[in-house]
């Protein structure tokens, strides 16, 4: 039985159960029940595997369920993304494309071989390896694009573990010069200055609130004193 014929099946029943459509006349056996039970078995199994997958896709549509290929999801880079500018971005874009040869929108294990052989900088098999997994947040075992950039995030941050990556983010073909991880770690830096900016703002006001709290225990201990130095000429 065709696919398509098992999911107009599926509208029919759903259509039926929400009384959309009247059901069919009782004792009237429809011609597709005429199957012996091997083939009803086949039937069945192929009818409630489209049933589990019209289910699932519906439930992604209203967002009850997480869709697993997050490396075609769709993603705002510039949003994201904002250590770079948008010319960095765009020329991380024309990099990845450029290596990206079966235009499927990752960096496919043969790929990034080819893209460090063309970098002068080839790599092992395992080496290869350990450069995807450590970005690969999707377990797809490809390099998304937004997966590509976080190589130059985790660079400015000085995350990076894999050496193979070390040298792709500091190599200049990649690299977009003075914009490129200069311009991110310039980024982190006034992130961490503004950080500790805040912190010291704040000491100095626990420093100046520690010290007011002082001041009223020494007044009230003063009037505790002379209340007491008063008691006596009483």
């Amino acid at each position: 039985i065709k696919m398509s014929e098992l999911a107009d099946r599926l509208a029919k029943r759903r259509e039926i159960n929400e009384g959309e459509v009247d059901a069919p006349a009782l004792n009237i056996e429809p011609k597709s029940a005429t199957y012996n039970s091997g083939e009803k078995d086949t039937v069945d199994a192929a009818d409630n595997e489209l049933a589990n997958k019209l289910k699932r896709q519906g439930n992604i549509n209203d967002g009850m369920e997480v869709s697993q290929n997050p490396s075609v999801k769709h993603f705002n880079p510039y949003t994201e993304f904002k250590e770079f500018t948008r010319a960095q971005i765009k020329n991380f874009r024309k990099k990845f494309d450029l290596y990206d040869t079966s235009r499927d929108g990752v960096i496919d294990f043969m790929e990034l071989k080819v893209m460090m052989e063309k970098l002068e900088a080839p790599q092992t098999h395992l080496a290869l390896k350990a450069m995807i997994k450590e970005v690969d947040e999707d377990m797809d075992t490809k390099i998304s694009f937004r997966e590509f950039l976080l190589i130059f995030r985790k660079a400015a941050c000085g995350e990076l573990q894999v050496d193979g990556l070390k040298v792709l983010a500091d190599m200049p073909e990649i690299n977009v010069g003075e914009e490129g991880v200069k311009g991110a770690k310039n980024f982190f830096q006034a992130k961490a200055d503004k950080i500790a900016e805040t912190n010291k703002f704040e000491k100095e006001i626990k420093e100046e609130q520690e010290m007011k709290r002082k001041e009223q225990e020494e007044k009230k201990q003063r009037r505790m004193e002379f209340k007491a130095k008063a008691n006596l000429f009483q």
